[in-house]
């Protein structure tokens, strides 16, 4: 059986829906905090089992009978982030699964600028060492940050960031496509895989002149200093660590971390990855990326 978790998320719950395309519902179980949120997909004869990273007892039920096991990484930073990783990398081994599935980041690297990068290094460096076949995801950065980033900007007309570099943003849905893919063709991976990016990488510049043109209106690309972004998120309500968090993201991009595009996405899809015009254009439209 295949399980996935955090398969209420936004990554988990399209692996899952591209999974069930692919094989047997009754081959598929997922890891939820919260299951009663997944009905949805028990009704389509998914195993829906409670399991958090925060609770490791509890994912020795989510994870019984698991042959692989997708761990979709947590949505925070740091330490704690780690320690909940390497919890479920010991719980997957201990329900004997033949392989571990990871998603990480392009950039994973313990010299980055990000801190999620950072982390991703070191959960990739747990699968290293847990002894059983891993698949380390290296996701492109998701188009949906890019979307969080620019706020209001679409309709302000302003693109008020600090200075950052080229990005290959990529969408939750190929991502997830891609996993399904990856884990219905068990160790066509071992260990990390090539970045799975979209086909360009963009700066803030290059979404400005992008929105320019589907809006008919100017989209101005305004750079802000670190600080004075610092400081309006923390006005915001954000706390000072998460937006020195957020700022690692421009740091990361400067550096550029996170430009190289990669043909191992469109290989997995048989297709083009969706572009980032289509993504502001599903924005402007009112969907999401």
């Amino acid at each position: 059986m295949i399980i996935v978790t955090g398969a209420n998320g936004q990554l988990g719950r399209r692996v899952v829906d591209r999974l069930l395309t692919r094989i047997p519902a009754e081959r598929v179980g997922v890891s939820v905090r919260e299951p009663h949120r997944a009905q949805a997909l028990a009704n389509r004869g998914v195993r829906v089992r409670q399991g958090s990273f925060t609770d490791p007892a509890s994912l020795a039920h989510a994870f019984e009978g698991a042959t692989q096991v997708l761990l979709v990484s947590v949505d925070k930073m740091g330490e704690e982030t780690v320690r909940e990783h390497r919890d479920a990398i010991a719980a997957a081994v201990e329900a004997g699964a033949r392989r571990i599935l990871y998603t990480s980041q392009m950039g994973a690297s313990a010299a980055s600028h990000f801190q999620a990068c950072r982390d991703h290094d070191a959960t990739e460096s747990a699968l290293r060492a847990c002894g059983v076949p891993f698949t380390s995801l290296r996701n492109g950065f998701h188009a949906a940050s890019a979307l969080l980033l620019l706020g209001s900007a679409l309709e302000t007309g302003e693109i008020a960031l600090p200075e950052d570099g080229p990005v290959c943003w990529t969408t939750h849905d190929d991502l997830a496509e891609a996993a399904a893919v990856v884990l219905a063709d068990e160790g066509r991976f071992e260990g990390p895989t090539p970045s799975l990016t979209a086909g360009q990488a963009l700066t803030f510049a290059d979404i400005a002149a992008l929105a320019t043109e589907l809006t008919g209106r100017a989209v101005k690309r305004t750079v802000v200093s670190d600080e004075e972004f610092r400081e309006r998120m923390v006005g915001q309500g954000a706390p000072d660590e998460v937006a020195d968090q957020l700022l690692g993201i421009f740091a990361a991009s400067r550096a550029g971390e996170f430009g190289a595009a990669d043909p191992a996405l469109p290989a997995l899809l048989g297709r083009e990855p969706v572009t980032m015009d289509t993504v502001l254009r599903d924005r402007l439209s009112g969907g999401g990326a």
